[in-house]
């Protein structure tokens, strides 16, 4: 599993075998590639990246080429067994109807995103008076796909306001470790966000 970046290694973790599996905003198609030798799922990518797409087919990726912002309409409900969005959630235009689509076709949804809330970046702003740059965050304000930053408070808040049930939650760092600081107090410490999720 060294091949896949230690975040999706953990998704990995989290799917059943022979599960069918939506990978929004899929990228190169690594994650699904390894999850179609390794746990036996079925299922597609969507992204709007023509080399993504095409690295999608040579890796035998079934890949559709769509703009996430315009909805799943194609997909009936419960059509996936795990949908799945990693690192995508920020730079949507309407993370929100996306959430609601990602819960409503599959019976489990993944996401991942980085926590604006970390210490890191509260100190950087208040110091530097600038926006944040990390591993997490590594582009500058102007040259970001980002416009929908959040914490893992505003993440969680929006799934109680929204009746969607977390029913895993990993608060890691940019590594993909673990301390007792970031189970404390996760919205301060944590890095990276990774949550299952589904409708109640």
């Amino acid at each position: 599993m060294s091949e896949l970046r230690i975040e999706l290694q953990r998704i990995c973790e989290w799917i059943e075998p022979g599960s069918r599996v939506l990978d929004l905003g899929c990228g190169d198609g690594s994650l699904l590639e390894w999850l179609q030798k390794n746990r036996n799922i079925s299922g597609y990518g969507v992204d709007i990246n023509p080399e993504n797409v095409l690295s999608c087919l040579k890796k035998k990726v079934n890949i559709i080429q769509a703009d996430l912002d315009a909805g799943l309409t194609d997909f009936e409900d419960g059509s996936f067994d795990y949908v799945i969005m990693t690192q995508a959630l920020q730079a949507l235009q309407f993370p929100h109807q996306t959430l609601a689509e990602m819960v409503r076709v599959g019976r489990k949804s993944i996401v991942t995103f980085p926590n604006f809330g970390l210490w890191k970046h509260r100190v950087y702003l208040a110091m530097k008076g600038r926006m944040p740059v990390s591993k997490a965050l590594p582009a500058q304000w102007y040259d970001t796909q980002n416009i929908h930053l959040c914490t893992v408070k505003d993440f969680e808040q929006f799934c109680k306001q929204k009746a969607l049930h977390i029913a895993k939650r990993d608060i890691v760092d940019y590594e993909h470790r673990s301390d007792a600081l970031m189970k404390l107090w996760p919205n301060l410490f944590g890095e990276v966000a990774l949550y299952q999720i589904n409708g109640k």
